[in-house]
């Protein structure tokens, strides 16, 4: 776009890079949409954001399924077991770069801490993201008022605890498609920082909460959204075919990138003022923080379930170290993890 093309200017392109870190939902999908817009208005938003989405959502959809008629299939399932270490791997060295950038200071670590014991505790993800972001804008702008409260702002994350204990002793819903579709209208409208933060949601509400995914099927949709190119949030196509076939699939979709498509059309002239304000830089920093503590925790939680065995532990290890040490790209690893899977499967 900027070298070859000539479309953008560097520092237009720049300047569209930064909005996409100060909204909400994917980042690579959100500078597609904002270049679309930039260089064709409306219509070109909404092409360049279907453009971009529209290939990873077809593979991803007709690998789900495959996966649902060969999935419990021995050579299928001992396929993924291999590429399940080598998810970990990346979730695991994606965690230590962001948390790297995220806790430079020690509020935000200890943000990150309560926020990550909080989720533990059973706090809902919403209410630790937001709970995040009040708490680094009460430190960083409280003045007066923190002098007053003292360590009130550090102990806001944990207040919730007893009601969202309570909370998840109430029934499940029936997965309708109604309740997938805004299910993923909300992740995607809170979902900051990493796309790997998704994973936190669908742990936390459709496997622990809900029990519409085992944590197996989980590790799954994962595993195939690493094996296809596109965005991350990818996963939610395959997590939708999962619970509701080709209908869910597209729900699921459309309900994970709809929030993009709104926030960059209504962001526009908004950017340039929300880091200005030194309020709205410390929400969205503490929800950065708040989005690494619920990566460590789906990351720890996943892990558990996945290197059980040295062959695992092995693979996991070979593979951190082979993308901290050199710019491999990570497909050619989820292509190494799978044929070592089906090799010990056979």
């Amino acid at each position: 776009m900027v070298h070859r093309r000539k479309w953008l200017s560097r520092e237009r392109f720049l300047d569209l890079l930064g909005a996409t870190h100060l909204i909400p939902g994917p980042n690579s999908t959100e500078m597609a949409i904002h270049i679309g817009y930039a260089r064709a208005g409306w219509a070109g938003l909404v092409l360049a954001g279907v453009c971009f989405i529209l290939p990873a959502a077809l593979m991803v959809t007709a690998l789900a399924a495959l996966y649902g008629r060969y999935g419990a299939l021995h050579r299928a399932a001992a396929t993924l077991a291999g590429i399940k270490p080598v998810v970990i791997a990346m979730m695991a060295l994606a965690l230590w770069r962001l948390g790297r950038t995220v806790a430079k200071t020690r509020p935000a670590a200890v943000i990150g801490v309560l926020a990550a014991a909080a989720n533990c505790a059973g706090v809902n993800e919403l209410f630790v993201l937001f709970s995040a972001g009040l708490t680094s804008t009460l430190y960083r702008c409280g003045g007066r008022l923190r002098s007053q409260l003292g360590s009130l702002p550090y102990a806001i994350l944990l207040a919730p605890i007893a009601s969202a204990a309570s909370a998840a002793v109430a029934p499940a819903p029936a997965c309708t498609l109604g309740r997938l579709f805004f299910f993923f209208v909300k992740v995607g409208s809170v979902l900051f920082g990493s796309g790997y933060v998704l994973i936190a949601f669908l742990q936390g509400d459709l496997v622990q909460r809900w029990g519409w995914l085992t944590e197996a099927q989980l590790l799954d949709a994962i595993a195939v959204g690493q094996m296809t190119p596109g965005p991350v949030f990818t996963t939610a196509t395959f997590v939708g075919y999962v619970l509701g076939g080709l209908s869910g699939a597209t729900v699921a979709t459309v309900g994970i990138f709809l929030p993009a498509f709104l926030f960059v059309a209504a962001s526009g002239p908004l950017v340039p003022r929300l880091r200005q304000s030194a309020a709205a830089g410390a929400f969205l920093d503490g929800i950065n923080a708040g989005s690494v503590a619920l990566m460590a925790v789906v990351t720890f939680r996943l892990g558990r379930a996945v290197l059980l065995d040295p062959v695992a532990l092995a693979v996991a290890l070979a593979s951190g170290a082979a993308l901290a040490r050199s710019n491999i790209n990570s497909a050619w690893l989820v292509a190494a993890g799978a044929l070592t899977g089906f090799a010990i499967g056979g």
